[in-house]
């Protein structure tokens, strides 16, 4: 007796599919995949950051195949034989460079829609912290990329972030030496950058995320009320909170990449520099070792981390707080753990905890971005302590804490922020009326959050979690 077979199992697609199972990862990724109903506009930078990695690999190989490694031929052949010389290359570069700014942009934004609705929480640590693996790779790919035009501020910015890897006791020195291939920047580092840009970053970028998509698929998509749709199943075993991905998210992402394109060709074509923050003007001059600019900085998605760097004056201590503002994203799934995922139905004062990360973050940016004097180091050095204590606010929210408690959470936290002061003025880093004029930039957001707890507990008491998925939307 012999069985029927369907069309999927017969002709050209039948005989592909039954050797590379194209049909069934389809099914099983994009028509089968159950996604929440109520997606909004958050969820399109996930989407929208893979279309833009698809335009930086394909604008890259072009840039590639004109570039040349050679520091005495770099400079030109990205301002002549691309921007002038190469059909169309100066499109092609506008848009890489373009491309790699609004990628930081959605990245961002994708982080931060993580962080609001908790899909950092069980069962997506392990999705969470890919993601921030992802970020890195792309933090890296960005850095090497940042010195093939060997311009001023590309050539002097390289220069002083691989000296901060010198801080790192032992094996600081060798590890800067390796990556310069030499004592200087120079012809070796050149070529190392161009091999680590055009290579290995971006194959190790593509593969996390495929394993990030792997891991999403594996566990499903958080959304907006933090409800797992997979405990609520109907009699075939579909979600009852559950659509297809496709066509139903595949046709409403069509608008965000409608959206961002407007946006991003917008860019390329009338402000290709971005008033200076995608394109450094000391970039328009050649690498010149013995003309040191007087302020140097690097592109405006690492800013705020520059300030956690310049507002430490020692090196290796800045290092510290600049590597912990990452340990402090991959632990977020052991520093909130309440049981409610979404911001939704989070407490007030949790809610406006979790808005000043963002704030004090583009605060940071704004302050690295001014001249590097002892003032804007103390600012940035007390702005980073505000930043890490709306991470540190997190455990406090993880459930209802006592007038007691919460008293001693205030003094710890306030106690942390002056300890700080006093060891700044200890190793004469800075002084202590300067650092008075400024030190309450932390010290009155501990003591707002905490006293407002003190005297109204109910700014910290959670809602109550739906059974179901709420209505979803474009902007719900």
């Amino acid at each position: 007796m012999t069985t029927g077979t369907t069309s999927e199992q017969r002709g050209l697609m039948g005989w592909i599919n039954h050797r590379i199972p194209v049909v069934d990862m389809w099914r099983e990724h994009l028509t089968g995949y159950a996604a929440p109903k109520n997606f909004n506009f958050w969820y399109f930078f996930g989407s929208l950051s893979m279309l833009v990695l698809v335009l930086q690999l394909a604008t890259g190989l072009f840039l590639a195949i004109h570039y040349q490694p050679n520091t005495h031929l770099a400079f030109w052949s990205v301002l002549r034989g691309i921007m002038r010389d190469s059909h169309w290359g100066w499109l092609i570069r506008y848009m890489h460079v373009t491309g790699a700014s609004l990628f930081f942009v959605l990245v961002y934004l994708h982080m931060y829609r993580g962080i609001m609705y908790g899909s950092y929480k069980k069962p997506r640590e392990l999705l969470w912290l890919i993601g921030i693996a992802i970020y890195l790779v792309l933090a890296g790919e960005a850095f090497l990329g940042y010195l093939l035009p060997w311009g001023q501020m590309s050539f002097w910015g390289s220069m002083v972030v691989v000296n901060f890897v010198t801080a790192i006791p032992v094996i600081g020195n060798g590890i800067a030496e390796w990556l310069r291939g030499s004592f200087i920047v120079g012809q070796p580092t050149l070529n190392r950058f161009f091999v680590f840009h055009v290579f290995l970053m971006p194959f190790a970028l593509m593969a996390l995320v495929l394993v990030h998509i792997i891991a999403l698929h594996q566990v499903g998509s958080n959304n907006p009320d933090g409800v797992n749709i997979r405990e609520n199943l109907n009699k075939d075993g579909w979600p009852k909170d559950g659509i297809p991905f496709h066509p139903y998210y595949s046709v409403k992402d069509i608008f965000g990449v409608s959206v961002f394109m407007l946006v991003f060709f917008w860019f390329v074509f009338y402000n290709p520099s971005g008033w200076g923050y995608l394109v450094d003007k000391l970039n328009f001059a050649p690498a010149n070792g013995i003309k040191t600019p007087s302020d140097i900085h690097p592109l405006w998605f690492f800013l705020p981390f520059y300030a956690m760097l310049r507002g430490v004056p020692d090196k290796l201590y800045g290092v510290m707080t600049f590597a912990a503002a990452f340990v402090m994203l991959a632990a977020m799934p052991l520093l909130d753990r309440n049981p409610i995922r979404s911001i939704r139905y989070r407490s007030f004062l949790y809610k406006v905890n979790l808005l000043a990360m963002p704030v004090v973050f583009i605060w940071l940016g704004v302050i690295a971005n001014g001249q590097a004097t002892e003032h804007n180091m103390v600012i940035g050095m007390h702005a980073t302590l505000l930043y890490y204590t709306t991470f540190f606010l997190l455990p406090y929210f993880n459930r209802q804490r006592s007038a007691m408690t919460t008293i001693v959470w205030l003094v710890v936290l306030e106690a942390l922020v002056w300890g700080v002061d006093f060891w700044m003025y200890a190793i004469d880093a800075h002084s202590w009326g300067l650092m008075l004029q400024t030190n309450w930039i932390p010290t009155l957001y501990i003591a707002f959050i905490l006293l407002l707890a003190l005297v109204s507990p109910k700014l910290t008491q959670d809602g109550k979690v739906p059974e179901r998925l709420t209505q979803g939307g474009l902007t719900h």
